[in-house]
């Protein structure tokens, strides 16, 4: 069963162009050149209920004002959008009730108050009953470990700490669905690790619908099993992540590590293409196919050699390759 269904969603901006000093603006008292940027285009996708889907795209891609007209924060300039039901954007009761959304980058923390003072109000917003309320935060406290600074001022905490808090009130109503925008940004890989365990769990035990968007690779490879990418406004991939890399890496990377002899460039380039060199370790590129025999041919051989590891292609690589090799609009 589809949670969320996406059919050629597209949002478009009105904005002006101006001629550059004193005359220019004058000019536009009168006139003004207007144009349309088009941040959304013909978007359409459908998530089931408990999936935790990786949404990608570099700055300025789409992603942001996705997730904005699913939550109803924004109206599209056309297409069809259906979230557990209801249209997000005539923003019913029932609905907000049922979805949270948290962007790392936007505060929903009441800066100058302790968090338990937001949490207080949530319970308000969210006409939560005083047990349920009560169970939810207990269970949510006790997950992150924050007990100790709910009667802290907010700005007086460190950003992992606040990003902690900032889960727990978009959580205390148990939404059915969650829009997570940047959950991690700008945090230390400790509390990254940290909140990556916290959503992974949340998602198994709640089965939440999670739409999840970050630049931090490992929090896609950590967390999704399917990713879907936009660029420009349109969508270039929708599908496994495993298979992703299977499409788009079509090389692997041999790490090849010889003892303290050590080797010379000259003996290793008749394997395949060097991608690192150190007398002591070496990355060699090899197309998919060939990997295992290259292998097999470098432990044939008189090299040095202590050991042999195969990898696949780094994921940010091959993000970096679909973006390259989308069309430009």
């Amino acid at each position: 069963m589809s949670e969320i269904e996406v059919q050629q969603l597209s949002r478009s901006y009105e904005y002006y162009r101006k001629q550059q000093g004193l005359s220019g603006s004058l000019k536009s008292l009168f006139y003004r050149q207007k144009l349309y940027a088009q941040a959304v285009q013909n978007v359409s996708f459908s998530i089931k209920s408990g999936e935790l889907v990786g949404f990608l795209g570099s700055n300025g891609a789409g992603k942001t004002t996705t997730l904005k007209m699913l939550s109803g924060i924004l109206h599209p300039t056309s297409g069809e959008v259906k979230v557990l039901g209801h249209i997000p954007w005539k923003r019913e009761k029932t609905y907000q009730k049922q979805f949270a959304l948290l962007m790392g980058q936007k505060n929903q923390l009441i800066q100058d108050l302790p968090a338990i003072e937001t949490f207080t109000l949530n319970k308000a917003i969210y006409e939560i009953p005083e047990k349920e309320f009560q169970e939810n935060m207990d269970e949510l406290v006790t997950l992150f470990d924050i007990k100790d600074i709910l009667d802290i001022q907010v700005r007086k905490l460190s950003l992992g700490q606040r990003m902690k808090c900032e889960l727990v009130a978009a959580l205390l109503h148990k939404p059915k669905v969650l829009f997570l925008d940047e959950p991690t940004i700008g945090l230390d890989v400790v509390a990254q690790k940290n909140i990556r365990d916290f959503i992974k769990k949340y998602n198994q035990e709640k089965k939440t619908t999670i739409i999840l968007t970050s630049h931090y690779m490992e929090d896609i490879k950590e967390l999704c099993k399917r990713v879907i990418i936009i660029n420009l406004g349109k969508i270039i991939y929708d599908g496994a992540l495993d298979d992703l890399i299977q499409k788009y890496a079509t090389h692997k990377l041999l790490k090849v590590i010889f003892n303290e002899n050590g080797v010379k460039r000259k003996e290793i380039e008749k394997f395949g293409e060097i991608d690192a060199f150190h007398p002591h370790v070496c990355i060699i590129k090899t197309a998919r196919s060939e990997a295992k025999s290259i292998a097999a041919s470098l432990l044939s051989s008189n090299l040095p050699i202590e050991d042999i590891i195969i990898n696949e292609v780094d994921i940010d690589d091959v993000i970096r390759q679909i973006f390259n090799l989308s069309p430009k609009i």
